[in-house]
This record gives structure tokens, sequence and C-alpha cells, in this order.
């Protein structure tokens, strides 16, 4: 055995630190990432007040993980392709504008399930 090898929870520990360092770049760096960031909070927010239920909470939090998956997804292949390329390539604005578009129809869909769920509850008050 390697004796500069570390243990295996050294690996995970820094592949973690890794992802967390993603994050922390995409909510820095991102104008999107943010509007999702406190988005998110004013859905969660609405959710507790509402008392929705556990299966509408499930809904929330996969549409919340899944539009921060997405953005981030969406932010690296823009900055690949920056990084392959300084000049105007047909193919390079296409890989950019289909991560958008994914981005756009995951938040559409997110929008059109947050109106099925919230909105009987904000009838209810009036």
């Amino acid at each position: 055995m390697d004796s500069n090898a570390k243990p295996a929870q050294f690996g995970l520990l820094r592949s973690f630190s890794y992802a967390f360092a993603g994050i922390a770049t995409a909510l820095r760096s991102e104008r999107n990432m943010r509007f999702h960031f406190f988005s998110s909070i004013v859905v969660l927010l609405f959710s507790y007040y509402f008392s929705i239920t556990k299966t509408e909470w499930l809904f929330i939090l996969v549409l919340i993980g899944g539009m921060f998956a997405l953005e981030m997804v969406n932010t690296a292949i823009e900055r690949v392709v920056d990084l392959v390329t300084d000049e105007y390539h047909f193919l390079a604005k296409q890989a950019k504008d289909l991560a958008a578009g994914a981005v756009l129809v995951f938040a559409i869909l997110s929008v059109v399930i947050g109106i099925v769920i919230f909105l009987p509850y904000i009838l209810e008050l009036f």
C-alpha cells in the first residue's frame, strides 16, 4: 500500500468540500442562482405557513433541489464553452442555449406545480 495514500474518508470529505465550493461559487457569481435561492426561501415560508401535506413538501423540495442542480449544470456548461472559445461558434451558442432552455423548462414546470399546490390554500384565505 502506498504510504502517501490518504484514507478514503479524506477523499470523500474533500469531494464534499469541492461540491460546497461549487454551490458557494454559484450563489456568489450567478444572478439567476441567487434569484432561485431567494425564491426558494419564499416558497419554503409559504409551505410552512400553509402547512402543506407531506406529498406537497416532497414536490416542493424536489423542485427546489432540481432547480439549483440544473442552474449549476447550466453555469458549468456556459463556463466550459467560454473556456474553449472566445469566438462566436454556432455549436457553442447551441450548447449554451440548450442548457438555458432546460433551466427555463424546469422553471416553468416549477411555477405550474407551485400554482397547483398553493392556489387552493390562497383561495381559502378569501
